[in-house]
């Protein structure tokens, strides 16, 4: 009888002890995904440039898994800030963060000469993501910028491109770009070929000379 007893017990608790083995996690399943960083733009000091800034945006947004970008709200303080300008398009270098205060200036130049609108604002916010030109380069290179000729329309990063900055945001708000905060432009006005440079804030001018 006490036998049959000590039996029952067991198997009793065994059978308590069945649901909880069934839902451990496994070592799979904890793996956690990197965390996306976001980062916040303002165009309200290029507002003849907001449909071709927004579009731009949008354009990077639909192509990065680990950086979000957003308009900032009203009243907010930008990660990123479009500026008009009379000079040539240029930005300071990324890879832009929360709480950073870099600017694209959206050159009237570049405009003038024809250059595609949605093209140079994807390009310039490609330099706030922390990329540099890839000059000269074909039209399917975003950042090949102006050296594609005026007639290259496509405003979409290739595939090296967006792997570079999903590599850069990859370890969430730890920044891996050396040259954040410099400026990079992309050419000098009535030089014989487009060029590009960057130097620290504390040296650079408002225009390219």
């Amino acid at each position: 009888m006490l036998a049959r007893t000590a039996v029952r017990t067991a198997i009793a608790g065994i059978t308590l002890l069945l649901p909880l083995v069934a839902v451990a996690p496994s070592a799979s399943a904890a793996t956690v995904a990197p965390a996306q960083v976001t980062i916040t733009y303002d165009a309200s000091q290029a507002s003849e440039y907001a449909d071709a800034i927004a579009q731009g945006i949008a354009i990077w947004n639909e192509q990065l898994e680990n950086v979000q970008i957003d308009e900032v709200e009203p009243g907010g303080d930008p990660d990123v800030s479009f500026v008009a300008d009379p000079g040539w398009p240029r930005a300071e270098i990324g890879p832009a963060m929360p709480g950073d205060d870099l600017t694209v200036w959206f050159g009237k130049e570049g405009v003038d000469e024809g250059y595609d609108l949605v093209r140079i604002a994807a390009h310039e916010f490609g330099h706030s993501l922390g990329l540099y030109d890839n000059k000269p380069g074909p039209c399917e290179s975003l950042m090949s910028g102006s050296s594609a000729g005026v007639e290259c329309t496509n405003p979409v990063p290739n595939a090296e491109e967006v792997a570079a900055v999903e590599d850069m945001y990859a370890g969430g708000l730890v920044r891996q770009h050396a040259g954040t905060g410099k400026i990079v432009v992309e050419q000098v006005t009535g030089s014989p070929a487009p060029k590009r440079w960057s130097v620290p804030l504390d040296e650079a001018t408002a225009s390219p000379s």
